[in-house]
């Protein structure tokens, strides 16, 4: 890995909000949908923030079925684990931001927004 290419993933870091979905992906796999109901963005918000995530080789999406769902991929876990590792873990740990973002992960899979939501978005008009 070049410095121009960690440069890039601490650019793609520095934005709060696509920290916040590297935090989420940490977690698990999500679909766009699920993004967009924990983030309470737009589509096409949530879908640049993860370009510059999948630019930086920390993000990649993955059809599952009728689902783009969005990962870390398996060569960037150590790396992001031991970036959000140590003294920095406590303080993310201890974010308002990042409490209610687990909280709503936790609605987004109790309330299955995936079926849900993404579901309806493929179903045909009247069906």
């Amino acid at each position: 890995m070049s410095v121009k290419d960690i440069v890039q993933i601490f650019k793609a870091l520095a934005d709060p909000t696509r920290l916040r979905i590297m935090l989420l992906l940490r977690s698990r796999e999500l679909c766009v949908c699920e993004l967009m109901f924990i983030l309470e963005m737009e589509q096409s918000r949530v879908s640049h923030h993860m370009r510059v995530l999948r630019d930086a080789g920390i993000a990649e999406d993955v059809r599952e079925g009728r689902w783009i769902i969005y990962r870390i991929p398996e060569a960037s876990c150590g790396l992001i684990e031991g970036l959000f590792a140590g003294a920095l873990r406590e303080r993310i740990d201890g974010s308002g931001e990042t409490a209610a973002d687990a909280q709503k992960l936790e609605a987004c899979v109790r309330e299955n927004i995936r079926g849900r939501v993404c579901e309806a978005q493929l179903r045909p008009e009247g069906r």
